[in-house]
């Protein structure tokens, strides 16, 4: 098969992406603000000095604000990176006088430093070389040059960055996402990959990779679901809803809605009015609540369902996928969810319906 241009560009660019022109403005325009704003400071606070500002630091913005989300580009790699190379930078050109070799040295220090302490930031390289090729002006600096302008000019490209994302909605500096409900996984997570599963892989992946592990896991599970949405049997709640629903009336006396929790066996019941509209649910429980406190003058005046029934009931629409109900029944242990047409209810899908579904989607795989 013969080569086209765009064999080539897949070659020397694979997977080639252009983002949108939004967020290229974004990046652009925050980089021009940034560098611009932090060396007028920098000009300002060292009187004008020949070395105010350092060229590496437009390639700190690169990262800053055009990929914030990626490792290298967070607060403390900026930071303890461009630090550390401007340390061994000035080092190197104390004690070795050949400038080739003392930048060789001081880059290849830098990173196995910057590797050791997890900072590493690609334009701190850059640094390294200006400390030993920056001229007398540099040279005089000595290790002052650490705190300014290196140190200087990074902590104030590095504030303009946290305001300037934070401002157009980036996550920036990157936080954890921790789960806060419990160290326990959910059900779902515990038969899909698990922020565990990703750590594995990445202990078994010895390069580094430019992306966050709460990044990568995000990416996986998205793309697992889509992935499943592609491949599985679209029901919906129409398909499988049973029609036959056992059902109260908001009139119902108490002791009959007792009468009839015994007779089906069920935990819960829909209720509706004389138009067959959905108006509520009663559990059993409620029920129970009701007899221990029958006794109370204060309850002598609740004898229909409607008096003790909960009003909120979540119902999904027949032409509804029931992917959607997954939660309710497996995150809040729901037992039945009432199907609703203008507010008329058609029938129910229950927790016996959902696995059964499930099983033939399985079978068909």
């Amino acid at each position: 098969m013969s080569a086209t241009p765009f064999d080539w560009l897949n070659f020397l660019k694979p997977n080639f992406k252009v983002l949108s022109l939004k967020e290229r403005l974004f990046s652009g325009f925050g980089a021009l603000c940034g560098l611009a704003i932090s060396s007028l400071i920098s000009w300002y606070v060292l009187g004008g000095m020949n070395a105010w500002y350092i060229a590496p630091m437009g390639a700190s913005s690169v990262l800053l604000f055009a990929v914030p989300s990626s490792p290298l580009a967070q607060p403390w790699n900026v930071v303890v990176g461009n630090t550390l190379a401007g340390v061994i930078g000035v080092a190197c050109t104390q004690y070795l006088p050949d400038l080739t070799t003392a930048f060789s040295v001081a880059v290849g220090l830098a990173i196995f430093l910057m590797m050791t302490t997890d900072s590493l930031h690609p334009p701190s390289g850059a640094v390294a070389i200006t400390a030993v090729l920056g001229g007398d002006a540099v040279h005089r600096l000595g290790f002052h040059f650490v705190l300014y302008p290196v140190l200087l000019n990074s902590l104030l490209l590095l504030v303009f960055a946290v305001f300037f994302n934070r401002l157009i909605g980036r996550h920036y500096p990157t936080t954890p996402h921790i789960n806060e409900r419990s160290k326990d996984p959910t059900p779902t997570q515990k038969v899909s990959i698990q922020p565990k599963d990703i750590e594995y892989a990445l202990e078994h992946h010895t390069e580094l990779l430019d992306i966050s592990q709460y990044d990568l896991e995000k990416i996986i599970l998205e793309a697992q679901e889509h992935a499943n949405e592609r491949r599985k049997s679209v029901f919906v709640c129409r398909d499988i809803m049973s029609r036959d629903v056992i059902k109260l009336h908001e009139n119902d006396d108490i002791h009959q809605a007792l009468d009839k929790f015994k007779t089906v066996n069920l935990m819960s019941l829909p209720v509706v009015n004389d138009d067959e509209k959905l108006v509520g649910t009663l559990a059993l429980y409620e029920v129970v609540e009701w007899f221990k406190g029958a006794s109370d003058p204060r309850n002598s005046w609740q004898h229909y369902v409607k008096q003790i029934m909960s009003r909120r009931v979540v119902t999904v629409d027949p032409a509804q996928p029931i992917q959607d109900l997954v939660p309710y029944f497996v995150e809040k242990s729901f037992n039945y969810i009432p199907v609703v047409e203008n507010q008329r209810l058609i029938g129910i899908v229950s927790r016996a319906d959902m696995i059964a579904a499930l099983q033939q989607q399985l079978n068909q795989r």
